[in-house]
């Protein structure tokens, strides 16, 4: 299984803190079942920007010291970057990172808005040949309270990654809820842990997939990890018509 959103680097953003952290992760994940992991560490934040550079040298770095190590996970750079007004410039600079090298890009909006460029953002990618992927559009107030705006967006070219610990109930019964409704609603299209250690944000990755399996959602667990390993591959990506949400479904379900 493959794992598209982790903090794994080590001293670059709020993810470990030392290689030993990061070692003791990629031990977790190989536990999990996780047999690639795309290194996304936070750029164009407002207090993290990983440069591509350093997310090259270190991801390097780690697949020597995993391969010493004797455990058999694979390593591929990326980055989770931050939407802001200047993004398409640094695109255009050879400044970001694609997931694995390939046409798809995870895009982190702010965590209470979706500001009203979005779209501009999502349709110069689009004309890039990028394709962004929302980070964890669960965890956004705006589109809680109205979850017709990731809707939007989806319908305007982008796609969405849904997180495993938003899933199993780590961030709360509210959001777990609402993850839930987007999965049903064929609104997120890729799965990924969003790790950052093994305490307060671990990789809950087995456990999002129960709480699916449990929902009778197979096929939309097996379609998530099926897009997974196609953005490894550079492969257009498998999609179901979304649904239409209404706001009143949602309406005080943010945790």
């Amino acid at each position: 299984m493959i794992d598209m959103h982790t903090h794994l680097l080590f001293g670059v953003d709020d993810g470990p803190v030392t290689i030993e952290e990061t070692l003791a992760l990629v031990k977790k994940a190989q536990v999990e079942g996780i047999t690639d992991m795309i290194c996304t560490s936070h750029t164009c934040h407002p207090q993290y920007d990983v440069h591509r550079s350093e997310v090259l040298s270190q991801t390097t770095l780690l697949k020597d010291v995993i391969r010493e190590a004797g455990l058999d996970v694979q390593l591929h750079p990326g980055q989770e970057i931050r939407l802001t007004e200047n993004i398409i410039e640094r695109l255009d600079n050879n400044e970001l990172l694609t997931l694995a090298n390939s046409r798809y890009l995870l895009l982190e909006l702010p965590s209470q808005t979706v500001p009203a460029y979005t779209v501009n953002v999502i349709q110069a990618m689009l004309e890039r040949e990028v394709i962004p992927i929302i980070a964890h559009p669960e965890r956004n107030r705006a589109i809680a309270e109205k979850p017709e705006r990731l809707e939007r967006l989806v319908r305007h070219g982008a796609l969405a990654q849904i997180t495993s610990g938003s899933l199993s109930g780590h961030f709360g019964k509210n959001i777990q809820r609402l993850s839930l409704q987007l999965v049903e609603a064929n609104l997120v299209h890729t799965y990924g842990s969003d790790v950052h250690n093994l305490k307060t944000r671990p990789f809950h990755f087995g456990k999002g997939l129960d709480v699916l399996d449990r929902k009778k959602l197979h096929a939309s667990a097996d379609l998530l990890l099926m897009n997974n390993e196609r953005i490894l591959r550079n492969e257009t990506l498998f999609l179901l018509e979304p649904e239409l949400m209404k706001p009143r479904k949602l309406l005080g379900f943010i945790g």
